[in-house]
């Protein structure tokens, strides 16, 4: 169950984006820059609020522990990535031609038992 001061936190945060898209449309005709600049402030300004709910901790924990994963992961060499790309690209190619193969049979097939064959 989400607190009333966790409601009141994510209302402010989601407040604060929809502040950022209208900053955004009310500097239309000012440079890009600030207008993007404006919409990152409001964003990081709706994550900060956000963080401080239960639920914003849950996911900073969440994120926290993906990366500590992600560190974990054995990434293959440069060299083992582009065998396996070659594998699969020769596997692509050796696969096309058998099903082009099949296709082409199968229509000589097909002509030939309707009559259509030379």
């Amino acid at each position: 169950m989400i607190s009333t001061s966790d409601k009141i936190k994510l209302t402010l945060a989601i407040l604060l984006l929809l502040a950022g898209v209208a900053v955004f449309h009310y500097l239309a005709d000012q440079a890009a820059a600030l207008r993007v600049a404006a919409v990152l402030v409001a964003v990081v300004a709706a994550f900060a609020v956000a963080s401080f709910t239960d639920l914003g901790r849950q996911f900073s924990g969440f994120s926290r522990d993906a990366v500590a994963e992600a560190k974990k992961v054995v990434w293959p060499s440069r060299k083992e990535t582009m065998q396996t790309t070659g594998v699969v690209v020769l596997l692509v190619l050796v696969m096309a031609v058998f099903l082009w193969a099949v296709d082409a049979g199968l229509a000589w097939a097909v002509k030939n038992l309707m009559g259509w064959g030379v």
